[in-house]
């Protein structure tokens, strides 16, 4: 695993670098197999992300016809719901740039159990990916953008929670207790078998949990994005300043 982090003096800064490597990813992406495969996170930091990669100079520097996107976690509620992140992603990044339904794999959320709409996700994510379905082998994205929350969650893989011990799924319905809800997200080993990870923190309401999550002990149960580690890959930390305030290594 190849780790970076990066601190830029505030979030715009930040963003601007985002979307340069999220780019550059692509391109190669795009020159190595045709496509490329990401997987998007919620959230306000990458939603200043997506405005921005939907903006010049951005949005005509690469072929959006050959990116196929997934989304890494979602809320239980339907598309149009203030809370979907597919909502979010669509008005900020797919519709601006008029990227065709078929390249755009959503949770059918809010229309059935959650745990039905994570399997059909899941062989969403399998008829893309899986070539030999008795292989089993894990998906590959070519990117996953994360962001953190303040307990140290990541997509919908939050503290204490039964999805942090799953070895064998892709896709996930995850209980909540604390939020009193159901979260639908991909799981550690597909997040860990990605090519390229890049986190977006941003917030001094973050310093203290990504100081633990950086450089204090290994407790993934109590911070979850501590279990994010490519095992073939490369790992981007992206931070504002306030957000890597309390961190040593600067």
């Amino acid at each position: 695993m190849n780790r970076e982090i990066k601190i830029f003096p505030n979030s715009k800064v930040l963003n601007l670098l985002a979307a340069e490597k999220f780019i550059d990813i692509g391109k190669e992406a795009i020159k190595r197999q045709v496509v490329f495969f990401v997987a998007l996170a919620g959230g306000s930091t990458p939603k200043s992300l997506y405005r921005l990669l939907a903006s010049e100079p951005f949005k005509n520097q690469i072929d959006w016809q050959r990116i196929f996107f997934f989304l890494g976690d979602e809320r239980n509620v339907p598309e149009d719901d203030p809370e979907s992140n597919f909502r979010m992603i669509n008005e900020n990044l797919f519709e601006p740039l008029q990227i065709p339904q078929a390249n755009i794999f959503r949770w059918n959320a809010g229309k059935k159990a959650p745990e039905a709409t994570a399997k059909e996700y899941e062989t969403a994510i399998s008829w893309t990916f899986i070539e030999d379905e008795e292989e089993r082998t894990r998906p590959v994205f070519d990117l996953i953008i994360l962001g953190m929350g303040t307990d140290g969650h990541t997509a919908s893989l939050f503290p204490y929670t039964k999805a942090l011990s799953e070895s064998k799924r892709f896709a996930v319905a995850n209980r909540v207790e604390k939020l009193d809800t159901t979260r639908l997200t991909l799981t550690f080993p597909v997040i860990n078998n990605a090519r390229n990870i890049m986190f977006l923190v941003s917030g001094a309401e973050k310093a203290e949990t990504l100081k633990n999550v950086l450089e204090g002990e290994f407790e993934p149960e109590k911070f979850p994005s501590q279990n994010v580690n490519p095992h073939d890959g490369n790992l981007f930390w992206l931070l504002d300043e306030k957000a890597a305030s309390l961190l040593h290594q600067k």
